[in-house]
Order: structure tokens, then sequence, then C-alpha cells
């Protein structure tokens, strides 16, 4: 026999009063256990209310712009014999809210079951996947590397949380993940209940826009702007979630492969519904069939500049093709952009660092006695630290509107540093306020886990100066490219033995020749005068850093 259940609104936390914004069901329609039947918004997160019974919708009684709470009414389902045995509300899965920018909505998985996720990676989102280690039915243990993310100059390896056999695995090379998405199900004995992603959560959308600036512009419309008076966000500014739409409709999106930011929502407050997407895939098959093939443009230099013609080497001599990391395009293009934007200016001086060594080499036991390797470059860091203290025109950036320049009163220094991947710049945090043990203990922890690959993205974000040194490579000096946004950059080239004039006669002393390049936006040649004549004083006197 058939029976009448009420569905309600189960334990959403703290929350009362919460706004209903999507309805996806109408009386007559026959649902399952766990179908999402409504949307609630609170004011940061959205969530999903699934039905804890199967059956055939007899009333709807709740409605969008409605508040609810929990133990409110939803529907009234009418269910079969064989539904009869259905678990009642207090076992049905608590709903999870979910940011309305989350890559994916949650559901219960099985009992047994665990979803291993991407955990905190920084402010880095949508991060490449470049390797997946583990498949369908290998068994794993804790801490096992399950997936290799790669960001703009550092890779990273994702451990697993639990140990077992995988049943699922929810990612592939090429998708982007961030935190909290879902990389693969693992059957644990003895495991309880957890959410997993309801579809795999990195899937990229087909047309992906490039990605939003840092710093975004002065004309972009600010956070609290309602949605409806600007409809989809301009392909630049906007990512998939920077858009307001639910996670049903963004599980949508996902299957069908749309970018979310090109759809405009005609949902309360400009939301994004489900028919929006169905209307714009619909809206772009009608024009992809109407629209006459084009030829693609061809590729230019960028700023005008003609590219360098192709050439085909092989008609030389033998060749083999090398694909670049992701880490050395990535400085390529950067180093491209810096030297066509930064008007720099490049000044050259020599240190005496003759009583610097002699003082390093007699507290190299006392150094190795403390764990620390001593060489140069921390006396370098700190000796950089003080002279922007002392010269803070070195402290700055441009900012992005051209019209005003960021005054920084912390000092945290870069170290550009040579990897089997390539170019990496570690940031040192705060040298101005730690010992020379201390920078070298750091620094040459930073340096060991660029090279090793084990660099995460926050240790390198924050630079306000870099230090490129050659060290015992060789060269008698270079020209180093300014590493913005920040404005200047200290090139050090390899220490040679000369005759100086001291007043009377000619004495050996070691001479570092040195190279500072600046941003002539924001510092000109007396600011550069200033803190080169600073440093190098503070170089060949180390005392001086204490003044």
């Amino acid at each position: 026999a058939s029976e009448r259940i009420t569905v309600t609104v189960p334990d959403i936390g703290d929350f009362t009063d919460v706004d209903v914004i999507e309805v996806n069901v109408v009386v007559g329609d026959t649902i399952e256990v766990d179908q999402d039947l409504v949307v609630l918004e609170t004011d940061k997160a959205s969530m999903e209310v699934p039905s804890t019974h199967a059956g055939t919708v007899v009333e709807v009684l709740i409605a969008e712009g409605d508040k609810a709470s929990m133990g409110t009414a939803v529907v009234v389902v009418e269910t079969g014999a064989s539904a009869a045995s259905t678990p009642a509300v207090e076992a049905a899965p608590a709903v999870q809210p979910v940011a309305a920018a989350a890559p994916a909505p949650v559901a219960a998985a099985p009992a047994g079951k665990v979803t291993v996720e991407v955990p905190d990676i920084g402010d880095f989102e949508d991060v490449d996947i470049i390797e997946v280690n583990v498949a369908v039915g290998d068994t794993i243990e804790v801490d096992q590397d399950l997936i290799v993310l790669e960001t703009d100059k550092a890779s990273m390896e994702v451990p697993s949380t639990h140990a077992g056999k995988v049943v699922e695995v929810l990612v592939k090379e090429g998708d982007k993940v961030g935190k909290g998405s879902a990389i693969l199900v693992v059957e644990a004995e003895g495991a309880a209940p957890v959410a997993t992603a309801a579809a795999p959560a990195p899937a990229a959308p087909v047309a992906a826009p490039e990605a939003a600036p840092a710093v975004a512009s002065s004309q972009t419309a600010p956070a609290a702007a309602p949605a409806a008076s600007k409809g989809a966000l301009s392909e630049k500014e906007a990512k998939p979630g920077d858009v307001y739409a639910g996670p049903s409709s963004r599980r949508l999106a996902r299957q069908l492969g749309v970018n979310l930011t090109k759809v405009k929502g005609t949902g309360i407050r400009g939301r994004i519904t489900k028919d929006d997407i169905r209307a714009y895939v619909k809206d772009a098959l009608e024009r992809a069939e109407k629209a006459p093939a084009t030829a693609v443009a061809p590729v230019t230099g960028g700023s005008g500049i003609p590219p360098i013609p192709p050439m085909d080497f092989s008609q030389f001599g033998e060749i083999e093709m090398v694909k670049m990391s992701k880490i050395k395009k990535i400085t390529a293009s950067n180093m491209s952009r810096n030297w066509l934007n930064v008007p720099a200016v490049t000044q050259f001086d020599e240190a005496d660092i003759t009583d610097l060594e002699a003082f390093r080499k007699s507290m190299k036991a006392e150094a190795e006695a403390a764990g620390v390797k001593l060489t140069p470059m921390p006396f370098l860091i700190k000796a950089v630290a003080m002279a922007m203290k002392a010269e803070p025109s070195f402290n700055v950036s441009m900012h992005h509107d051209g019209e005003h320049i960021v005054q920084k009163k912390y000092v945290h220094i870069g170290i550009a540093a040579d990897t089997p991947n390539g170019l990496m710049v570690p940031v040192l945090r705060d040298a101005d306020k730690k010992s020379i043990f201390e920078i070298a203990k750091e620094a040459n922890e930073l340096i060991k886990a660029a090279r090793d690959g084990k660099l995460k993205p926050k240790d390198m974000q924050g630079g306000c100066f870099t230090i490129s040194s050659l060290g015992a490579i060789g060269g008698t000096g270079f020209t180093p490219i300014v590493n913005a946004p920040e404005v200047a950059i200290l090139g050090v080239s390899k220490a040679e033995m000369k005759p100086k004039w001291n007043g009377s006669e000619f004495v050996p002393r070691n001479m570092l020749p040195l190279a500072v390049s600046y941003d002539h936006r924001a510092i000109n040649g007396a600011d550069c005068g200033r803190f080169f004549t600073t440093l190098v004083s503070m170089i060949a006197d180390i005392r001086r850093i204490l003044l």
C-alpha cells in the first residue's frame, strides 16, 4: 500500500530563514532518493536539499523566494509499497553547505567509501594536473602520491589521506583542480560515509577563458553589485567560479562543457538556471550551423613586433625536438613581458668582500655547529634588505592604475635558483628582521625545495627585490631582467682578486662585480646611486648592517 510522506529540510547547521532560490520538482514528478528538490542560499553558500524518499510528488509546499529552516516542509511524496522501508529523515545524510564557486556539488558516498580531495594549496585555483599516478584497482597507502599539480612556477604532489583500494578515479591529466576538488574514491575498510563529487570536478569547460589577472581592473564591477545588472562577466575578467549559479546548474554546465562566464542568467538576481544553460547550448549549436568556415588568424610577435620567421633546422644536420616544460614556457613568457613593459636601466659597481670573506670563514665552525652552511649569499640578502630599509624607493611596485606607487612596509627577498625544471624564485620573508644564521638556514631550505620540485605556491609570492647570482659559474657582469611587479634586481657575478690603490700602494683585494637593473618609471638614477652606495658599503664592512 502507498502512503504519503512529507519531506522536510534536514539539519542545515545554525542557519534559519534561508532563501529558497530554486525549486527543481513539480507536482506529478517521479523522484528518487537523494534527488535534489530545492536549492537554498545563505549569504555566502548555496546548498541542495535531497529527497529522503522515492515516489510521486503530489504536492509542492515551497516556492522560490520563500524562507526555509530545519524542519520546513518541502514536498509531499506518495510512495509505493516497495518504498515503505525507505530510511527516515533522521537517517538522511546532512546537507553540506557548498561555496557558490565550488568546483563540484556533493552527495553522500556509499558506506566504506572515502573521497580523497585536493588539500589547501594556497591562493591558487584551476591548477593543471600533469600526472595521475593511480588507477582503478590499485591498493594505496596513506601519504602515497596520487597526482602531480603544476602552477606557473612550481609542481606539487598530492598525497592520499586514506589507505585502501581505488574504486574510482575522478580526474585525468590536463584537468584543472582547486582546494576541495575530488580526486578519487577509496574503498577503505571501516570508513564512514563522506561527501563525494557527483561528477568529476575538474572537467574544464570546452572554451575556458584566459585566467583572470591577479589584480582586478579599476573598471571591474564591485563584488557586491547585483549580478543581474551585468549578466555574464566579460571573458577576460571572469572565471567559472565568479558567476552566480547553483550546484545543480554548475553540474549541468560541466556535463555539457559550457563556460558559465558566457551565459546570461535570468533567475532571481541574475542567477544562471538550468534553462539558461540549455538555451545557451541551443543558440550556440544554431550559430555554429549557420556560421561559414573562417581562416585562423596568423600568430604575431606581440606589441606589433614581427615574429621570427620559421626555420627548418634539419636541412643543416641532425636535430632533436625537446618539449619545453611548463615552467620554462612560463618563464619565457614572463621574461618577454617584463622586457617589453619595463623601461629598465642597469648600473654597475664592485664591492670589496675581502673582510666579509675573512669573517665568514672564521665563523664556519660555529655555523656548522648550529647546523648552518654559511655561504656569501646570506650576507648579500641581509645587506640588500637593510639597504632597502635605508632607501625605501627600491621597496615599491607600480600600481596597475598607472597613477600610484605601492610603498611596501615589509622586506621579502627573492632568490633566483637554477633547477632541473627551469628558473625558480623562492622568496625569503622579512629578511630585515632575521639574523645571518636564520637567513642562511631558510635560504638553503628554499633553494633545496626549489631544486627538488617541492616549493609551494606561497613560497614564490610577495617578493620585493630579487637577487640573481652566477656565483662560481663565472662572468664579470650581466644585466638581469627586472622581475615585475618588483622594480629592481641585483645581479651578482664571480669575485676576483684585483690590485686596489689604498693611497700609498696597490694591495690585493677580493672584488665582487654587482649590477642593479631597475624600473626607471619608479626609480631614478639618484635613487639607485644612493641605494648602490649604501649596499656596497654594507658588503665591504658588514658591521654597517647593525647601524
